[in-house]
């Protein structure tokens, strides 16, 4: 397994990270991913850390906590080999403060997050959304306090747009607040807008990317092709509405090139996919999931390899749109200059 710095941090992640939101599965979203017992999870973890996959993703959204308690029982023992990443902010109930990144609610979510985990400390909290109520300098100070009582090493968040992460960089500068390191985000070949702006935000202010559904929910699994309906086990077939859109037709296109690298290199969709996603900037863990043991083997063939350049290329032709204002300017002044070099 190849380890990576997260960010400009001192942390070393592995290239690819587990996501435990299949463990203990309930609701309609949640149950849907997977309903992974501890036994079950247990010997997933297992797996992955024979394979050097260190890293477990969670949130108290999950299952409303049960895939943070699922985890903490199946890492009982040993606590010190693993690393703990769980998010919060998203509502965990109807009350006016169960929700966003006040003070109150901040310190309140961390201390159940131990407890549901069975641990001392969080390796990296992130807040899975930005709180326009809550005042930035509020949230920062409060982060502050529960790392310098030792409850949180690292802070990152998820989801953030580049002035919200920005703004929050800026202030914790200028008030040595912690720095935030990761950025869980949602980046696959079927959605490439992390690179219009986060991307360059990451690359600037040493802000590494935690991938979430590197398979575009589901959709590059290499089950749905053109011309054929969603297989019957598809979980698209509950849980489409909740996950990012994609048009049919560059879903297809996409795939189309999927199929054709797989046949030239042998790998498979998934596996192909993953990979494509290793090679890109900023890029410090990608997060896979797995129902059962052998998704979760599947998916940790990704590495170990690498995609040939005419590959990428092939992926990357397939996988681009046009670029959204204000950007797409820059991308035609780019074009511009490739037909129209300086005279000499």
């Amino acid at each position: 397994m190849e380890y990576r710095r997260l960010g400009a941090s001192g942390l070393k992640v592995p290239a690819l990270s587990f996501g435990a939101g299949t463990f203990g599965g309930a609701g309609p979203l949640f149950g849907h991913w997977g309903t992974s017992d501890a036994a079950e999870a247990r010997r997933l973890v297992d797996i992955c850390l024979e394979a050097g996959v260190n890293l477990f993703d969670t949130a108290d959204v999950y299952s409303a906590g049960a895939s943070e308690e699922v985890l903490g029982a199946a890492i009982k023992g040993r606590r010190n080999e693993v690393l703990i990443s769980t998010k919060t902010s998203l509502p965990m109930g109807e009350g006016p403060n169960d929700s966003g990144s006040s003070r109150s609610r901040l310190i309140r979510a961390v201390e159940d997050a131990l407890r549901r985990l069975g641990t001392d400390h969080i390796d990296l909290l992130q807040l899975h959304a930005f709180d326009a109520g809550t005042p930035v300098e509020e949230v920062l100070s409060t982060l502050d306090t529960l790392m310098r009582a030792g409850k949180l090493r690292y802070v990152g968040v998820s989801n953030f747009s580049g002035w919200q992460l920005m703004k929050s960089l800026a202030l914790a500068d200028r008030h040595g607040w912690p720095r935030y390191v990761a950025h869980q985000v949602y980046y696959s070949l079927v959605g490439r807008d992390y690179e219009w702006e986060l991307m360059p935000l990451g690359l600037d202010q040493g802000v590494g990317a935690l991938v979430w559904s590197p398979l575009g929910w589901g959709r590059l699994t290499g089950k749905v092709r053109r011309g054929q309906p969603l297989p019957v086990g598809s979980r698209l077939h509950e849980t489409a509405s909740f996950g990012p859109p994609v048009e049919d037709e560059h879903l297809y296109r996409v795939v189309d090139a999927l199929d054709e690298v797989a046949r030239e290199t042998g790998r498979t969709v998934p596996q192909i996919a993953i990979n494509w996603l290793l090679r890109r900037p900023t890029v410090s863990s990608v997060i896979i999931g797995a129902r059962n043991e052998e998704q979760l083997r599947q998916n940790l063939g990704a590495v170990g390899w690498s995609l040939a350049p005419e590959h990428v290329a092939r992926l990357d032709a397939a996988s681009e749109v046009t670029a959204p204002y204000p950007y797409f300017p820059y991308r035609r002044q780019e074009g511009f200059a490739r037909l129209n070099p300086p005279a000499v």
